[in-house]
């Protein structure tokens, strides 16, 4: 593995992820700006089994010829389940339409649904970091939820409303291409995966994606990770083994 930059002791900094390096690889200039950048920066700052995801079927919206902005808007007068009763707007997704990398959770929260906008709360800060860390930023890759809108008080989604929201987050995945996913989570993972392993049985390994074969790679939840620091490192470890597949490093 390539010696820690700079940029990178900063975001992992804010992660809150402690780097050790050999005294010899660490120049005098490198690390008096990666001191300057650490002091600048604040700290950012389960489970039930899963249901898995059925396909689209009778009752389900048939959206494979959509567009961008057919598919917007579709989602945005959805009525298919109960939930769009207690939202205050859909979150449809936001990033790059052409990115490399597709992020999925498992819903929006209170700030989402607000905002409708995925992961802009203290999550989506610590998601921020975890990106930049590795090298991308937010703008560069494709943030996307299983469900669109947001379940009353922040529980699981139920399997209905899943099935509901899968044809959505499928042609996202159809019209982006994405060479790797990054499923956040045990609920995006198993819905995705459409099994019940438990999400340390998934980490590691390269999981597939069946209907399209794109590469998942599985890892913890930003708001998992913010109750439980000390599995910080291992979220670092599974981005450095997603940036691996798409970049060779």
């Amino acid at each position: 593995m390539s010696p820690v930059t700079p940029q990178q002791r900063r975001y992992l900094d804010a992660m809150g992820i402690d780097v050790w390096v050999r005294r010899d690889q660490v120049l005098p200039e490198a690390a008096a700006v990666a001191q300057a950048e650490s002091a600048s920066i604040e700290s950012a700052l389960a489970p039930e089994p899963a249901v898995p995801l059925e396909a689209p079927g009778e009752g389900l919206p048939d959206v494979s010829e959509l567009d961008w902005d057919g598919l917007r808007q579709r989602v945005a007068g959805c009525r298919l389940c109960e939930l769009h009763q207690s939202r205050t707007q859909t979150v449809f997704g936001v990033g790059d339409q052409q990115a490399r990398w597709l992020i999925v959770g498992e819903a929006p929260g209170v700030d989402e649904d607000r905002q409708g906008e995925p992961f802009v709360g203290r999550a989506g800060k610590l998601l921020n970091a975890m990106l930049q860390a590795v090298g991308l930023s937010r703008e560069q890759v494709y943030i996307a939820n299983i469900l669109k809108c947001r379940p009353p008080n922040n529980r699981d989604p139920r399997p209905e409303e899943a099935a509901c929201c899968f044809p959505y987050l499928r042609r996202q995945i159809e019209l982006i291409q994405p060479d790797l996913i990054i499923a956040v989570g045990r609920i995006a993972a198993q819905r995705l995966l459409d099994c019940n392993t438990p999400l340390n049985r998934l980490r590691g390994s390269v999981q597939q994606l069946e209907s399209t074969a794109t590469p998942v790679i599985v890892t913890y939840h930003p708001a998992y990770l913010l109750r439980s620091p000390a599995d910080k490192r291992k979220a670092w470890e599974d981005l450095l083994f997603a940036r691996s597949l798409t970049t060779g490093e």
